[in-house]
Formats: structure tokens, sequence, C-alpha cells
């Protein structure tokens, strides 16, 4: 009877065989996958963002987020899209010399861009919906609120919380390779995304929902009032320079640890017999 999952030394060949094929494929269906990724990954944020935003226990709105946000990564995963974090795992086929690390550059620079298209198109559509004054203004008070926390930190902080990121996120992808079915798929994703949701560590793609969502909104004086925050920091530069840039580098440096450390065990070192 054959087993209905991948082992992790069989995991590690259908990831370099993976990472060869995305990077094969024409710019225009890697940019478009991108783009959808980028709508998949944003209305996770919008959805867990809409059920956990008038939560006043923190602890129980990041149990909400948790359980919502995963949404994301099911669409990414089953319908087919190309996430950033994930597709740091193709240097595991520049490591195999299956293809080239400018390829690999090139297939993340595309579908940064397709993703950060992808989800600024649901933060201008939310932003310009009725939605944000729900719950008397205070779904406007959370996008407002956490854009301002994701832009302030350092960026050191904000680095090292990338890193954290996408530790949880390829990881997870990690798992979600090793189940043949979709239900090993979703539960392998719900839960290893449903704690990076609840960490507090910072996702590219995400931020690249909740903080343009923000600045589309942040002309309306009912959200900052009930905000209780300043926004005089919060610009389209601000985000670039405070969040995007350490954010988008320490995704790079988790997604590439976890595809190094199974490179090195599976294909380096000396399997036992």
């Amino acid at each position: 009877m054959s087993k209905n999952y991948l082992t992790p030394q069989e995991i590690t060949e259908y990831t370099i065989t993976g990472g060869y094929q995305k990077v094969n494929r024409r710019a225009m269906t890697v940019f478009l996958l991108a783009i959808m990724a980028g709508i998949y990954i944003a209305l996770g944020a919008f959805a867990s963002s809409v059920a956990a935003h008038d939560v006043a226990n923190k602890g129980i709105a990041k149990l909400i987020t948790g359980a919502v946000f995963p949404v994301g990564l099911m669409f990414v995963v089953i319908n087919g899209a190309d996430l950033f974090t994930g597709n740091c795992l193709i240097v595991m086929s520049v490591f195999e010399k299956q293809t080239t690390i400018s390829r690999f550059v090139k297939n993340l620079s595309i579908v940064l861009i397709g993703n950060f298209i992808g989800a600024v198109t649901i933060a201008y559509l939310v932003a310009n919906s009725s939605l944000l004054s729900m719950s008397e203004n205070h779904f406007g008070a959370y996008a407002i609120k956490t854009a301002v926390y994701k832009t302030s930190l350092s960026f050191k902080e904000t680095f090292f919380l990338a890193i954290l990121c996408n530790l949880f996120v390829c990881a997870g992808i990690w798992m979600i390779y090793a189940a043949k079915d979709v239900t090993g798929r979703v539960l392998a994703g719900f839960f290893s995304i449903f704690a990076f949701a609840i960490s507090g560590a910072e996702h590219i793609v995400a931020n690249m929902y909740y903080i343009p969502l923000a600045l589309f909104s942040k002309t309306h004086l009912e959200y900052i009032e009930a905000a209780h925050v300043s926004v005089d920091h919060l610009t389209w530069s601000s985000f670039l320079i405070n969040n995007a840039i350490p954010v988008t580098l320490g995704n790079i440096v988790g997604g590439v640890f976890i595809g190094t450390m199974y490179y090195i065990i599976f294909k380096k070192l000396p399997q036992a017999s």
C-alpha cells in the first residue's frame, strides 16, 4: 500500500524540480500568477481583519486572525499562484545547478511586482468601499493603527520579524509539498499560517495590503480620530523604507535558510542506508 505523503528526502527532490519548473515558465505566466497570489493573500488579510477588528482582547483577536488568515495561502496552493515568500525555496534548484542565481532573482523580482499589484488592488477596493466605517469606524481605525505600527518599527526589528515570518511560511510550504491530496495540503498550510498570523511576524505580501489600505484611507479623519494615533509619518516612502525593504530582505533570509538547511541535510550529508 503506497503512502499518501512524501518523506523529507522526497520533498527535497520535489522542491528542486519544482524550482526548475518555476523559473522556466514564460515571464507573463509568472507575472499573472503572482498578481493572483497578491490578491489571495490580501483577501485573507482582509477577511481576518474584518473578523478581528472589534475584539477588545488582543489574545482572542490574534486567535481569530490566525483562524481566518490561512484562507489566503489555501487559495494560493490549491488554485495555483506564485507567492514571493514561498518562491524563496527556488534557491534549492540553484544549489543543485538546475538553474542560475540570475534566473532565481529574476523570478523573485517578477513575483514581487505581481504580488504588489494584486495586494494593492484589493487594498484600493476595500478603501473605496463603505466597509471601513464598520463598527462605528473601528475597522478604519484598525487599518490605520496596523499600518502606523508596522511603519514605526526599527529596521532591525522589522528585518528580524520578517526572517521569523518566512521560517513559518516556508516550513509550512515544505509540509504542504509533503501532502498528496487536497485535505493534507489544507491541514499542513492551515496550522503553519495560523501560527505565523498570531506571531506578529512581518510578511511582505500581507503588508502590501495592510499599509496601502491605510494610505488610501488616511484622508478620512474619522478613522484617524477613532484610532487615536498620528499619521504624520504614514507615507508611501515610509512604507518603502521603514517596512517594504527590511521585510523583503528578511523574508528572503528566512526562506533561503529553510531551503539551504534541507539541501545540506538531504543532498550534501551522507544518508544512512
